[in-house]
C-alpha cells in the first residue's frame, strides 16, 4: 500500500536526518567543553559530550526498526 511505503520512506529519512544532528551536535558540544576545559575552569572532561549518542542512538533505533516494519508490512499487502 501507498500509506506503507510512505511510513517506511518518512522514518528512514528521519533515521537519516538523526544521524546527523547527532554528529552536529555531538561535535559541538565536544568543542564547547574542551574550551571551557581550558579557559573557563570546567570539570566535566570533553569526551563527556559523547553521552549525547545514547539518546539519538536510541532515536535512530527506533526510527531505523520502524522503518523496516513498515517496509515489511508494504510487501505483505
Amino acid at each position: 500500500m501507498r500509506k506503507y511505503r510512505g511510513l517506511a520512506y518518512l522514518f528512514a529519512a528521519l533515521a537519516v536526518l538523526l544521524s546527523n544532528v547527532m554528529c552536529a551536535a555531538t561535535a559541538y558540544h565536544y568543542c564547547a567543553l574542551q574550551w571551557g576545559g581550558r579557559y573557563a575552569g570546567y570539570s566535566a572532561p570533553a569526551s563527556t559530550a559523547f553521552l549525547l549518542c545514547i539518546p539519538y542512538g536510541a532515536g535512530i533505533v527506533i526510527c531505523t526498526v520502524l522503518a523496516w516494519f513498515f517496509s515489511k508490512k508494504r510487501h505483505a499487502s
